[in-house]
């Protein structure tokens, strides 16, 4: 015991080194690392947006980096499946900790998203975020494409969030349209897996539908999306409702009729050529959810980019 420490996420001596908390006990961030806002020396920063103002069904996307946090407790720093490999012994990692939002003007949120993400990724290589609900993800896209320029977009949804708006609403179901006439995304090579529902306009991206993803393998799968995307640099963005309620019950808009939680993470383990420059996981409402399932497959997804991300730098 005695070379074994508690509340690794306060007590890490750095930034690579492995956690040793019980998985039922220490300070929950994500997988351990350490908690600070100081940038100095970090490749990779895990950071938390709590905002469910945008949902259309039901709310509590606000709990969701929470839920996330907590589940990811199951990593407890042996090599990690199935990267077979300690994640962070070459990738110094840090969790930001949660983006501060007034929840009485939300008005000021898409501003405040992209001003504190700009501000990571000015000192850092590369942000995974949990959120929150998925119009979150139209104010980090603006973060990564002023650093990147336009990106990718590889999206696993239920839903295409291609409604239109009149680029003023605060909307989770639009945010993929306004990234397209914005220019943030390429729409020639962007892709949308595990589609289940219709909207007016495809915007240009392709789009593999639920019962399409069920009569391909997870290795199709992935080779169509690398095909896709065709080696341009690419945003990664996963709604948990892409999976079937049965894998992710606790999310605001589940539909049913969804791929396994095991199938999309062979596809997620398949895609090890994508040039990832940045990467979320949004709508794990964990009110609706049933022992820690939604989380659980949340904080699986995010431990999955991170590991891509892993491999890239061990290459």
């Amino acid at each position: 015991m005695a070379e074994k420490s508690i509340d690794h996420a306060f007590t890490a001596l750095d930034l690579t080194s492995a956690a040793t908390d019980p998985t039922y006990a220490g300070v929950l961030s994500f997988m351990r690392r350490r908690y600070t806002k100081v940038l100095d020396g970090v490749d990779t920063v895990v950071w938390g947006i709590p905002f469910d103002a945008a949902t259309s069904n039901r709310p509590g996307t606000r709990f969701g980096p929470q839920a996330i946090r907590r589940a990811s407790a199951i990593f407890d720093n042996d090599p990690q499946y199935p990267f077979e490999r300690d994640l962070f012994a070459a990738m110094p990692a840090i969790d930001y900790g949660d983006c501060r939002l007034d929840y009485g003007n939300h008005w000021d949120t898409p501003a405040t998203i992209e001003t504190e993400a700009a501000h990571i990724l000015s000192k850092t290589n590369f942000l995974l975020t949990l959120g929150g609900d998925h119009f979150i993800t139209w104010p980090l896209l603006k973060a990564h494409v002023a650093k990147h320029g336009p990106l990718a977009l590889v999206q696993f949804d239920a839903h295409q969030d291609t409604w239109f708006d009149d680029g003023k609403r605060i909307d989770h179901g639009s945010f993929v349209g306004r990234a397209v006439r914005e220019g943030l995304i390429d729409p020639n090579h962007s892709i949308q897996i595990g589609i289940r529902t219709h909207a007016p306009d495809d915007c240009g991206l392709r789009i593999v539908y639920g019962h399409q993803v069920e009569e391909m393998r997870a290795a199709e799968i992935a080779a169509l999306i690398l095909e896709h995307t065709a080696g341009k640099p690419a945003y990664l963005t996963f709604d948990i409702d892409c999976l079937d309620p049965a894998f992710a019950p606790g999310t605001g808009t589940p539909v049913a009729g969804g791929p396994s939680s095991s199938k999309i993470l062979s596809v997620l383990q398949n895609l090890h050529a994508l040039d990832i420059r940045g990467a979320d996981v949004v709508e794990v409402a964990p009110a609706y959810d049933h022992a820690d399932i939604t989380a659980i497959a949340g904080a699986t997804v995010a431990m999955y980019m991170l590991g891509l991300r892993a491999e890239r730098l061990a290459r």
